[in-house]
């Protein structure tokens, strides 16, 4: 049993909840812990990498970055791939399908997998690698959905052929995500029409907002329901993430972390590129941002910094990224769902984070 100010479903309470693997009941109790927070477990669609490992590496990366972000109050994720060869995006999506069948223990529950290549604009990579990047095919899809099942999948909508794609993948469940685009706004607006959910990194990787020419990030803000975004402050400019969050109803947070993740200065892996972590930021040799080092507590404490209210940040990275992916069951704290739980102190530090009833080592 926990007691604290709890954020449920109809707003705060303060009281107590009760769980096994699910949450059993939440209680009012005027005397309960008034200097804990409970907030639903974080939720993040876009993770590389944390704790020295990659995604891409294979093996038991999937297990390993599942339990780094679980102790960041990080209670479900997607997998995130790299644009690279295809046998390489096989080896991955192999290595990850046991951490999705089964959750590692002290592990986040990992949902699934977010496709982040290689059907992206060579015109638009940031830090993927221009060889690997192809034309995309549903039979290629369907073989990669078959070895570990895509929930999102980025897509330059604008390449030839790509925009026929949209209504199929829908119809296996996955996410179509506008991202690493070098459309227009017609292009992002044609997409949407066709059945695309949201865009990936909002600003990042994808033509700009010009007052003649909109672009795909003018196509987002003009229409988009759900769009993800990094606010790590360094990605994406303050003003720029207030803007989108005026315009964006369910905007969401993801971390786009990188095996640099949790550990010191230095070179590490992202897919097949090397980027160096310094000063709090993932850069490749060209100075050009490659990901991030950002943990889902810290991206709260970011958006609480910004001026949203605490019940707001906490629905942009719990409960909107839960509904996008369709985790009914997930993202909330109502009796029934999973007791995906983290508490926080005063400072908005995690010092209890509980996955499907687990208690994480923190």
């Amino acid at each position: 049993m926990l007691s604290g100010r709890i954020l449920t479903p109809g707003g705060w309470i303060n009281g107590s909840i009760g769980f096994n693997q699910r949450i059993l009941q939440i209680r009012e109790d005027q005397d309960a812990n008034s200097t804990l927070t409970i907030l639903p477990g974080f939720i993040d669609l876009h993770v590389h990498g944390a704790a020295g490992v990659d995604i891409m590496q294979g093996g038991d990366a999937g297990a390993t970055v599942a339990r780094a972000h679980a102790r960041h109050g990080t209670t479900a994720m997607l997998g995130t791939t790299m644009t690279a060869t295809d046998n390489s995006i096989r080896r991955a999506l192999r290595a990850l399908a046991p951490a999705i069948t089964e959750r590692p223990t002290g592990g986040a529950r990992m949902l699934g997998v977010h496709l982040e290549g290689p059907f992206l604009s060579i015109h638009r990579l940031g830090a993927q690698p221009a060889d690997a990047v192809v034309v995309g095919s549903m039979d290629l899809v369907r073989d990669y959905h078959a070895i570990a099942p895509v929930r999102a999948m980025t897509l330059a909508t604008e390449v030839d052929g790509h925009l026929d794609l949209i209504p199929h993948l829908n119809q296996l469940g996955i996410r179509v995500q506008i991202g690493h685009s070098n459309g227009s706004y017609e292009d992002g607006v044609a997409a949407l029409n066709a059945g695309a959910a949201g865009f990936t990194h909002l600003y990042n990787g994808m033509t700009g907002l010009n007052h003649y020419h909109p672009g795909i990030v003018g196509a987002a803000l003009a229409h988009a329901e759900y769009a993800e975004i990094i606010p790590d402050l360094q990605h994406v400019h303050p003003g720029a993430i207030r803007a989108a969050l005026r315009a964006i109803p369910r905007l969401y947070g993801v971390t786009d972390a990188t095996s640099a993740t949790g550990m010191p200065d230095g070179e590490y892996g992202l897919g097949s590129q090397r980027v160096y972590k310094c000063a709090g930021c993932v850069r490749l040799a060209t100075g050009s941002l490659a990901g991030s080092v950002l943990t889902m507590d810290q991206a709260l404490r970011n958006f609480v910094g910004l001026g949203l209210e605490l019940a707001d940040a906490s629905n942009r990275l719990s409960l909107y990224p839960a509904d996008y992916i369709g985790e009914t069951e997930r993202g909330r704290l109502a009796p029934g769902a999973w007791a995906d739980i983290v508490v926080l102190n005063e400072e908005l530090q995690p010092v209890a984070v509980f996955v499907e009833g687990e208690a994480i080592a923190l």
